[in-house]
């Protein structure tokens, strides 16, 4: 598996992924989640027995790209952060911009099987965690299929990294080489999710400043079987 390299104010912090793992139906609000689960629901997938739920996928498809391919037309992403472990310390936890791809077909027959289909594509560059702690909730998360923003809020929306630590640590899982995706927040029903590109910007209002993750989406050839 490769590393991944993250920028983090300027210094290049390599992360070889051991365990990569996808919350799902993480919101704060009970109202989220359940807007969330309708989203899914008009696509067939059966709600979950409990929330949060935590999928754990292939280490492989943690992936910084500009392109996805995908085999059909019914996959997407969503717009989340990500919990990198990048060593023992509390200093070493970064935090930025991903974009669960997913395959909207597939996870009518099962969303963990879903995971498996696309990658999850995380920024180029870091904060780290302690540096925007005092702050994560005002943190904003937007996302742009084909363009059009489709997606819009903030880290206050989501369960927050501090409860995902303790998950992580409580499981024997916080340790360096561990990816984790927040789960994401509800889109805009106007807008076509099934678009040829994805872009998920993470802003801090404090400072600006701004991590994102964009990539196209290409159509593989139809199968030759």
């Amino acid at each position: 598996m490769f590393p991944l390299r993250f920028d983090v104010r300027g210094t290049p912090v390599e992360v070889r992924v051991e365990t990569l793992l996808n919350a799902g139906y993480a919101g704060r609000s009970q109202d989220d989640v359940a807007a969330h689960v309708a989203e899914l629901a008009e696509l067939g997938v059966p709600a979950p027995t409990r929330t949060p739920c935590l999928y754990p996928v292939a280490p492989y498809l943690a992936m910084q790209t500009d392109e996805v391919p995908a085999q059909h037309g019914r996959t997407s992403g969503e717009a989340e952060w990500a919990l990198v472990v990048a060593g023992p310390r509390e200093e070493d936890v970064l935090l930025t911009a991903a974009c669960d791809h997913t395959d909207r077909a597939l996870e009518v027959h099962g969303v963990a099987w879903s995971k498996q289909a696309g990658p999850d594509v995380l920024g180029r560059r870091a904060w780290r965690l302690v540096d925007v702690a005092d702050r994560v909730d005002a943190i904003t998360l937007t996302a742009r299929a084909g363009g059009r923003v489709i997606q819009r809020g903030t880290l206050g929306e989501l369960l927050t990294p501090a409860y995902w630590l303790d998950e992580l640590r409580d499981r024997g899982l916080l340790r360096t080489g561990t990816v984790l995706l927040s789960g994401t927040i509800p889109m805009d029903a106007e807008v076509d999710q099934f678009a040829d590109s994805w872009r998920v910007e993470l802003g801090d209002p404090a400072t600006g400043d701004v991590i994102d993750c964009e990539y196209a989406v290409r159509r593989l050839p139809e199968p030759v079987a």
